[in-house]
């Protein structure tokens, strides 16, 4: 069975560039949030197997989504995408429970190799 994805960023280009790394590598990506807000609900009502989580989104940031999914079910693998430049607020992410973090613009092979590890 493939791997079910909730893909997680406030830009919609940035969604559809890793749904499509996702789409022609055989994973499922069952949802997409454009904020922490609509990411923890999505996740509550899909319980993808991954989530790939912006840091900087509007009405709730991707550091807080990721604790309040986490305290849902502690056992959620997260991977946060981030600009360059947000290394202190990657370091939270790995310190709130993120599996790694890929840097945008996302190269493809990176992508896979972040998720493919951190699902094990």
């Amino acid at each position: 069975m493939a791997n079910r994805v909730l893909i997680v960023d406030d830009a919609a280009f940035m969604r559809m560039m890793i749904k499509d790394i996702l789409s022609k590598n055989g994973f499922d990506v069952v949802g997409e949030a454009e904020n922490g807000q609509v990411a923890v609900e999505k996740y509550a009502e899909l319980t993808p197997d991954l989530v790939t989580m912006d840091i900087t989104m509007p009405e709730k940031d991707g550091i807080q989504a990721l604790k309040e999914i986490k305290a849902h079910n502690p056992n959620a693998t997260v991977i946060m995408c981030s600009a360059m430049g947000q290394q202190a607020m990657v370091i939270d992410a790995i310190q709130a429970g993120a599996k790694d973090f890929i840097v945008k613009p996302f190269q493809a092979d990176r992508v896979l190799e972040a998720i493919n590890k951190a699902l094990g």
